[in-house]
């Protein structure tokens, strides 16, 4: 059986963020990530985790203004600096929530700089905060996102990830693999993610298109869920979709497909 976690930045969002904890664990679910928990102060997302008996199972580093549609900032020469603060930042919040593992969105493709130099960029700053990490006993991960959703995303293929990871010279560096993006960017689902096993450290699902539940689109699930139990993947799965309707009734798919 998977073992699922609520991505609350997405799900339960019929209620105020500090009540979708407890929706979290009415329905079920034993963890919980979401983007940021920056907003808040650490002491009162502990106690929201500890009142309702949720692992933190994820969050991402600062990714620059978010409002202000920026998607990261690791890609960006000129804010090294500002990568490197949140870097401490999350590992503040991480430890306090006791968080095994933080995710980095790498941004946006600037204008007038070379690949060359962006992946110069990242690569550095991938090394730089997976050393910091390590150090607090908190994994790195870096994510490719599509560049339908998101044009211009630098990193948006697997093999990107793995590169970066290979370059950056540490062991404390894995992929988030997230099946939505994956599917509409190279598909190859299975293969992907058993050739690549040892790399992954969290997978997150959604199904295509639409972005919706499991079951709603062109993925198959079942199979999907049986070959991670084949080939031995023993993370979280993070449930990353945009609810068709109310979250708790499209949950249904967890049975439908699961048989739990």
């Amino acid at each position: 059986m998977p073992k699922f976690d609520a991505n609350l930045s997405m799900l339960f969002n019929e209620v105020d963020f500090l009540d979708r904890f407890e929706a979290a664990a009415k329905a079920g679910f034993i963890g919980v990530e979401y983007l940021f928990p920056y907003a808040y102060p650490k002491e009162q997302i502990v106690e929201k985790l500890q009142k309702n008996n949720l692992v933190q199972v994820l969050h991402n580093l600062p990714a620059g203004n978010w409002e202000q549609g920026e998607r990261g900032i690791a890609c960006l020469p000129d804010r090294v600096d500002e990568f490197q603060e949140g870097v401490g930042k999350a590992i503040e919040y991480a430890t306090a929530l006791g968080c095994k593992q933080v995710n980095c969105l790498v941004g946006y493709a600037p204008q007038g700089v070379s690949p060359q130099q962006l992946k110069d960029t990242v690569v550095g700053n991938v090394k730089f905060a997976a050393g910091e990490l390590k150090k607090a006993g908190i994994r790195l991960l870096i994510e490719p996102c599509n560049t339908r959703d998101m044009p211009g995303f630098f990193v948006n293929r697997t093999a990107q990830a793995l590169e970066i990871i290979d370059l950056a010279g540490s062991d404390n560096v894995f992929v988030q693999y997230d099946v939505y993006h994956a599917q509409v960017m190279e598909g190859d689902l299975a293969n992907t993610i058993e050739k690549n096993l040892a790399h992954i450290a969290h997978i997150q699902i959604a199904d295509n298109p639409g972005r919706h539940e499991p079951g709603t689109g062109e993925i198959n699930y079942g199979f999907l869920f049986e070959h991670l139990d084949r080939i031995g993947y023993s993370g979280w799965i993070g449930c990353e979709y945009k609810p068709a309707g109310i979250t708790e009734r499209g949950l249904g798919w967890r049975t439908a497909i699961c048989g739990k």
